[in-house]
């Protein structure tokens, strides 16, 4: 990775890891899929369209359950407190919003 930047200091790096074939002759280095994808979501929390907190779930989670785990957090239950909750809005991988009045 540092080759493109600086190719004499990435040869001379390269050498001195035991390698005798220079670093130009190398392949790039593949990216594996299993390390590109998320274990976990960050969804902001919003109470009447108003961001109150950031709550993490896992990427498999289902709506129910991230919907009990922003209603189950402390900040957005004392925005929730004594009021009757209008609607549920979830869009998926972004954002929770719940309507109370």
């Amino acid at each position: 990775m540092l080759a493109p930047l600086a190719p004499h200091m990435a040869e001379e790096l390269w050498q001195r890891l035991g390698n005798e074939q220079s670093l130009a002759y190398e392949p790039w280095p593949q990216a594996e899929e299993k390390w590109l994808v998320d274990d976990a979501l960050k969804l902001a929390v919003q109470v009447n369209g108003k961001v109150r907190t950031t709550i993490s779930v896992p990427a498999d989670a289902s709506k129910e359950s991230i919907l009990d785990a922003a209603k189950a957090d402390e900040n957005v239950a004392r925005h929730m407190e004594g009021k009757e909750i209008r609607r549920e809005i979830y869009v998926p991988g972004r954002l929770v919003n719940i309507v109370v009045g």
